[in-house]
Order: C-alpha cells, then structure tokens, then sequence
C-alpha cells in the first residue's frame, strides 16, 4: 500500500540546498511552474495542480507528528483530462489558488521540492515515497531525518502548514 512521509521547511538557501542535492546524485527532474487549485471538500484537501512537469487531481489528508507529515492519499490521477477534473470538481466552491517555481530533485525512492513562492520566499520538501508498500512507515521516516539533517533544516523552519494555509 502506497506511503508518503515528508517534511517542510523554510529554505534561506535554495543554491545550497540544490549543491548538497547535486553532491549526493540527485537526479535533477526540472523546473516546474505550478499552479494549484484548492477544492471546498468536507475530508482534507482536493487539489488540481497544473504545470508544465507535474499535471494530477488529488484528494489527500494529512495527519501531523513530530514535525513529519503523513499523507493519506484518497485519489490521485495523473493529467486527468479537463472532462475528468470537470466532473471531480465542477459545483465545487475554489478556495484559493498557490503558484509557485518547483525544482525537482529525486535520490532512489525520495522526492525532493525546492519551491519559490511569491511573496512567501524559499521553501524545501523533502517527500519519502513508498509506492507498494514494501519499505514501510518506519523506513521513511529514517530517510526524511537523514535528509533533513543532511540538508541542515533546523526545527525552527520546519512547517506543518500546505501553502494554501500559510
């Protein structure tokens, strides 16, 4: 079963959070421009997001703990075709809408995000992704405290907030 533990953090220094990723083989994915519509829904989030890299509808909950967010994904689709985001969210109010600059990076299975939000500043993610379940909870926490450290995020930049909250 699919599992999701990250952690995020306020960036002081994107170019050195993007060295240390580079020193250690991250595969650089590119540059994304992001644009993510947030969805009235009574569980979670529903959010379309749209960029020239990543393109998927997803509905998610996050539960919080130890400054680790763990993602429950309830759908996730993606490029869903404009008939199938229509039908998922047509009637549905938009609540706000985040556009951010996304750096994609990935070491083995962990997903790494080095986002510019306007007006907001440098943010870094660090997403540990376990697609069939055969690494288990405990594992990805491991990785997300190995890159943390790794990546020098203090406790005090952490953030349990979606963009859509801050």
């Amino acid at each position: 079963m699919y599992a999701d533990i990250s952690i995020k953090a306020h960036c002081a220094s994107p170019s050195e959070a993007e060295s240390t990723l580079l020193q250690h083989k991250a595969d650089y994915v590119g540059l994304d421009m992001q644009t993510d519509t947030f969805y009235e829904t009574e569980l979670g989030k529903l959010k379309h997001r749209q960029g020239n890299i990543e393109n998927v509808q997803m509905h998610y909950k996050r539960e919080i703990s130890g400054g680790m967010q763990k993602t429950e994904v309830l759908l996730y689709l993606k490029n869903p075709s404009p008939a199938t985001v229509a039908q998922i969210c047509d009637g549905k109010q938009i609540l706000a809408q985040v556009k951010k600059l996304r750096k994609i990076f990935f070491i083995d299975n962990v997903k790494f995000h080095i986002d510019h939000l306007e007006g907001s500043g440098h943010f870094i993610e660090i997403e540990a992704i376990d697609l069939e379940g055969s690494l288990g909870i405990n594992v990805l926490r491991q990785q997300c405290s190995y890159y943390k450290e790794l990546l020098q995020l203090a406790d005090e930049d952490l953030i349990n907030d979606s963009y859509v909250d801050l």
